[in-house]
């Protein structure tokens, strides 16, 4: 089948995959890889060891410097340029390029400007003009310069979940899709102030075994971004206010906590990522097991495949 390469166009690269189109004025330097089914634009410029998957579009006026990566399915918008090198001078090389990787399925808006060594998650979409300095979960959306999340594609923002219907219990299920639980404490508040009582043994979802506390979070940025094998987890927002994203490989919410009286049960299996922190937040973890490197998921492409593993197994041996 081969490739096209538009008669004013510049390929050197002898590593171009079938189905590709190269158009007028792009310029591929002889060490890039370009995949199967791609659509390099006009003015485009593709440096050495910058790699490109199958069926991306990159846009007019892009840059892909040395060192970037570009997985299956990417989009990339007019005039977006990717960095490599973070303290650049006049003539002189870095010894090593910082390497970037875009992962599949992310689309990038005009003129926004990649900076070096950040990784764009799965399916994430990036405004148009953003600076992106840091490297963005899975599916997240972000906007600005610098770049914040806004929200999740495809994805509502659970709020104002003191409001409902609790009927007595002690929890509620969030959404019939996702065995996400929300677990309500009692508390009481007079002239001393307010006292909430967290009863570990009729109140909590699993015995605690070890807790700690994220605060001064920086606006825009996050935490989590990983899901746990076998641990369970109970958030709760003692002060301020964040917001929980949870994907468990099939479906996925995000959840405002606000109110110290709520804890967010996130059972295993379940990614999770922590964002829009008020400038005052305190969020508690309470965990079901100790700190077990070996127990974190961070790599999202491995989680699907370790979430859908698990349903399977769960299918072929139901329990009695």
């Amino acid at each position: 089948m081969g490739h096209f390469v538009h008669e004013k166009a510049i390929c050197d690269s002898n590593r171009i995959g079938d189905g590709t189109n190269i158009w007028a004025f792009a310029h591929v330097l002889p060490g890039a890889i370009i995949g199967n089914n791609c659509n390099i634009c006009d003015g485009v410029f593709i440096e050495n060891d910058a790699i490109i998957g199958n069926d991306c579009t990159i846009q007019c006026g892009v840059q892909l410097g040395e060192g970037v990566h570009l997985e299956d399915r990417v989009v990339v918008g007019p005039n977006v340029t990717f960095t490599n090198d973070l303290y650049p001078r006049s003539r002189i090389e870095p010894s090593t390029l910082s390497k970037t990787v875009i992962r599949s399925g992310v689309s990038i808006g005009a003129n926004a400007t990649i900076l070096p060594g950040i990784e764009l998650g799965e399916n994430c979409l990036i405004g148009a003009g953003a600076l992106v300095n840091v490297s963005v979960p899975p599916n997240a959306v972000v906007v600005g310069n610098p770049c914040r999340i806004v929200r999740f594609a495809e994805t509502e923002i659970l709020t104002d979940l003191g409001s409902r219907d609790w009927q007595g219990k002690p929890s509620i299920q969030l959404a019939n899709e996702m065995d996400i639980h929300l677990y309500r404490f009692a508390s009481f508040t007079d002239r001393r102030g307010t006292l909430t009582v967290v009863d570990h043994d009729s109140t909590l979802p699993f015995a605690p075994r070890r807790m700690f506390t994220i605060q001064d979070v920086p606006e825009g940025l996050f935490r989590g971004n990983h899901a746990h094998k076998q641990c369970h987890q109970l958030l709760i927002c003692l002060k301020g206010s964040c917001s929980v994203h949870l994907d468990d490989g099939k479906s996925r919410m995000s959840v405002l906590l606000d109110s110290n009286t709520l804890g967010l049960h996130i059972p295993p299996r379940t990614w999770g990522v922590q964002y829009h922190f008020s400038s005052d937040a305190v969020l508690q973890v309470l965990a079901s097991a100790p700190y077990d490197t070996k127990d974190y998921i961070s790599c999202y492409a491995e989680f699907l495949a370790y979430a859908q593993q698990a349903r399977e197994s769960s299918q072929s041996h139901p329990s009695r």
